[in-house]
């Protein structure tokens, strides 16, 4: 969900799509953290283990509130069609940012959490034995950064972002710069902000330099 504006094969899809592509993934997301968080406190009041007493506990829990937090916030803000553009460029960095917290928390709770697994189950042979179930999660841990990483630098890196999108150019009746310029360069610092009041101010500039155009011809004539 992060890097689903990142990819370049993407950049010729709408962005209403990619909207509904990004929220639909983050949706997914949020079930089966939630199918998760169900099915850990079950088997723990199964097995008459105590909840909630680790580090890896509080962390995944923290994720999973603030994520349900980012989701809700996302689809009001940028998906329906209400919130106005100045809010929608106000609100962007913070949701850029605490996606990305979120995403680094994820992955440190999955790593305390496998190595927290490994420490109460094996016992004979232990742990700090090196058993091959031991190296097998470790690799496996290794591979949980390696991707971290991976989404990080897309997702940080200037030439992976989503080029903005090109508006129709209509010069004022005046001569003047191009209609919709100040909020085209409102969606460009904030490429997630959606595009449809600069493209309404561009149909408007058009019908308005028909009218003139019309009504110059009939003074001529």
């Amino acid at each position: 969900a992060i890097i689903v504006y990142r990819l370049p094969w993407t950049w010729k899809c709408s962005k209403l799509l990619m909207k509904f592509i990004h929220a639909g993934l983050n949706t997914i997301a949020m079930i089966l953290a939630i199918v998760s968080m169900v099915a850990v406190f079950e088997y723990h009041n199964a097995r008459s283990i105590p909840n909630m007493y680790s580090l890896h506990s509080w962390i995944g829990l923290t994720a999973v509130i603030f994520y349900s937090v980012q989701l809700v916030l996302g689809f009001a803000v940028f998906l329906l069609p209400f919130a106005p553009i100045p809010l929608r460029a106000a609100i962007m960095p913070i949701h850029v940012y605490s996606g990305l917290l979120i995403f680094v928390t994820v992955i440190a709770s999955a790593l305390m959490g496998i190595t927290e697994k490994l420490l109460f189950s094996l016992k004979n042979p232990a742990y700090s034995e090196s058993p091959s179930e031991a190296i097998f999660v470790n690799c496996l841990g290794l591979l949980i950064v390696i991707f971290g990483a991976l989404i990080l630098w897309m997702a940080s890196r200037p030439h992976w972002k989503r080029p903005p999108e090109e508006n129709a150019k209509v010069l004022r009746p005046n001569g003047g710069a191009p209609e919709g310029m100040e909020a085209e360069s409102t969606m460009t610092d904030c490429s997630n902000a959606d595009r449809s009041d600069v493209g309404f101010n561009s149909e408007a500039a058009r019908k308005r330099n028909l009218k003139l155009d019309e009504a110059g011809q009939r003074s001529t004539m």
